[in-house]
């Protein structure tokens, strides 16, 4: 970050400690360090300003505020609540939290179904993927980013994973070279061509979305699976989500690559493009140069001969204690995995109770917007 954006981000949150803080704690009483955090995500995203209206005009019971109940579900990320079950008995036994999230009383609290249709209308309007798209343009537009990690983690989901549908192979087709006369049918072009002609939005209407099998190999070198999801998501320096893309678990991280370089070049501008071997196609690496950026990808040995090669180039790299200037670079992708380590293991990723492509992501969104404001306030002090 410049100068200049860290001393705004300074004097805002200067503001919140020095204004916001104390009249909080002159109305509501006492805080926690919980407290103060929720305070200040709140704050920092403003998700309310992203809520649309709403009318009333049929006879009935009026609808809840739906600004509120947005600022419970950041809260419940923030404070990384498993369930709403457990978020609603927190906020009957939590005055400061009631307040804060704007309910006075405790019988202002909705019932579960409500939080329940709140949530549909939330992942329906994709308002926590507005609000953070708001925030990192809002804060990152006019800087100079210098690298963008770019990896993806397995979601688990609690539903039943789709079946696939086998295609059909040519049956009785001969092997080897075709006969005089015959006719050759040409294959279809890939995914990775296809994008190279679509716009963002009909790219990410290609992409499979139902809940399946996913599997990989892990760091110690097994394997296992997952049924659910797949996010992707690309970081930038001082690991900030940038953007994020919620596919089938099946779906390979390079069928993903162009689209997210494509929605994170709409909203910062950054010179390296930071990638591991599953990302190493000439498909990729092209349009990464299209849009201005140095790709940095680690090579995929596709045979058993470039694999022994690559290993014998590591080790003269090793006896001269010399490192390349991109392998230097490459260091900074670490990033993208410690912003999947916190967003499970501190705001709610590893908790899934929804069900549904569009839930599940609206549900990892408010995890992702509350990070974001956490560590741009993190980066301020």
């Amino acid at each position: 970050m410049t100068p200049e954006l860290t001393r705004g981000i300074t004097q805002y949150w200067n503001i919140i400690q020095g204004v916001l803080f104390p009249f909080m704690k002159e109305e509501v009483g006492p805080c926690l360090d919980s407290h103060y955090k929720v305070i200040a995500t709140l704050e920092v995203i403003r998700i309310e300003e992203f809520v649309k209206g709403q009318y009333q005009f049929a006879v009935g019971r009026p609808m809840e505020d739906r600004k509120t109940l947005a600022r419970v579900y950041v809260a419940k990320s923030v404070l990384n609540i498993p369930t709403t079950v457990q978020l609603i008995d927190r906020l009957k036994v939590d005055h400061v939290l009631r307040r804060i999230c704007g309910f006075e009383r405790v019988k202002d609290i909705p019932s579960e179904s409500t939080f329940s249709r709140a949530f549909a209308e939330f992942a329906a309007s994709d308002l926590p993927a507005l609000c953070h798209e708001a925030l990192v343009t809002a804060t990152l537009k006019n800087e100079l980013i210098g690298h963008i990690s770019r990896d993806s983690t397995e979601i688990e989901a609690r539903e039943k994973p789709v079946k696939k549908v086998n295609t059909p192979t040519d049956e009785g087709k001969k092997r080897g070279r075709p006969s005089k006369g015959e006719v050759i049918i040409a294959k279809p072009p890939t995914r990775l061509e296809r994008q190279g002609t679509m716009s963002l939005e009909e790219m990410l209407a290609d992409l499979p979305k139902a809940c399946d099998v996913g599997a990989k190999r892990n760091s110690k070198g097994y394997k296992e699976s997952w049924a659910g999801f797949k996010l992707h998501l690309d970081t930038a320096d001082g690991q900030i989500p940038i953007s994020g893309i919620l596919t089938s678990a099946s779906v390979h991280d390079s069928q993903v690559a162009i689209p997210l370089a494509t929605m994170t070049n709409g909203r910062v501008t950054n010179c390296y493009d930071l990638m591991d071997a599953a990302y190493d196609a000439p498909l990729i690496k092209e349009h990464s140069i299209s849009l201005g950026h140095v790709p940095i990808i680690d090579t995929n040995p596709r045979t058993s001969q470039r694999k022994q090669e690559l290993l014998e180039e590591e080790e003269r790299l090793r006896l001269l204690n010399f490192r390349l200037p991109e392998q230097v670079r490459y260091n900074n992708r670490s990033s993208a995995e410690r912003v999947n380590a916190r967003l499970k293991d501190e705001f709610g990723g590893r908790f899934v109770r929804v069900r549904g492509h569009a839930k599940v992501y609206c549900h990892l969104m408010f995890g992702i917007l509350a990070l974001t404001a956490d560590q741009i306030m993190r980066l301020a002090l």
